[in-house]
């Protein structure tokens, strides 16, 4: 004779099974480590609210929060990567202040096609003219693109690898150096160079030239910065790959430090 089950006991076990399944489907999506998935499961299960939407819906709703996710945490990461000096974006470039930028060429070059072209870009002009903030407002929107940038003051940066070399890491700093899609140096030009700066500075543009981009900014003008690498040799070889691949911007006028205090 068949057993009776009664109703009330039979849906009682059938939700404790549901939540049991439930609990283990966001246990599995945490160990594959699509803990974006597993949270918003969780979610619209405790508000009921996957009831609403087709299994087509549901899916493909779970499928963009965990793809968002891990974009947002790639992007971070190559922020944080970058050592940027600050974070600013291209909405943040002021066009209005008259320092000789181009907003049609700007807002070319912040399509980030000189990037994808191998290309290069020289930021000159005065202190205070915002230079480094365009050069980091285009490096920021490189890293929200998906490209691995380095922001380095470049004499610091000189004196690290000058240490590199002696104790024997510098091919290994030379090699991180080179393998980021987008260089920024800042600050080119303020010390003169000695010959080890000099070769490191020819080993970097050598490595980069048609491989990667990079973006200098100098108070120096380009004219004079035959003088300011020195060893006419050296000199010549550096700027024959830089300064021919490369978009110019010269920017001019005030300080707009100094007119912000104003």
């Amino acid at each position: 004779m068949p057993i009776s089950v009664e109703p009330a006991i039979t849906n009682e076990i059938f939700k404790t099974n549901k939540y049991m399944n439930n609990t283990q489907t966001c246990e599995k999506l945490r160990a594959m480590r699509l803990q974006a998935m597993a949270e918003l499961h969780e979610q619209y299960l405790a508000s009921n609210q996957n009831a609403s939407v087709t299994t087509d819906e549901y899916l493909a709703l779970l499928t963009d929060h965990q793809w968002e996710a891990r974009q947002h945490q790639k992007s971070s990461r190559l922020l944080k990567q970058a050592h940027f000096k600050q974070r600013i974006s291209l909405e943040e470039i002021n066009y209005a202040q008259q320092r000789n930028l181009d907003k049609n060429m700007f807002q070319r070059l912040a399509t980030l096609d000189f990037i994808a072209k191998k290309e290069n870009l020289i930021i000159t002009g005065p202190s205070g003219l915002g230079k480094s903030f365009m050069s980091q407002a285009l490096g920021h929107q490189a890293c929200m693109e998906e490209y691995k940038v380095l922001y380095q003051n470049t004499g610091r940066m000189l004196k690290k690898l000058k240490l590199a070399k002696v104790d024997g890491t510098y091919l290994k700093e030379l090699r991180k150096i080179n393998h980021v899609h987008l260089l920024i140096l800042d600050d080119f030009g303020l010390q003169a160079m000695d010959n080890q700066a000099r070769e490191t500075m020819l080993d970097i543009i050598d490595e980069r030239y048609q491989q990667q981009s990079t973006i200098i900014t100098s108070q120096i003008p380009v004219s004079a910065w035959y003088d300011v690498i020195g060893e006419g040799t050296i000199a010549d070889a550096i700027l024959d790959r830089l300064v021919n691949s490369s978009h110019r911007i010269d920017l001019k006028g005030e300080s707009m430090r100094k007119l912000k205090v104003l």
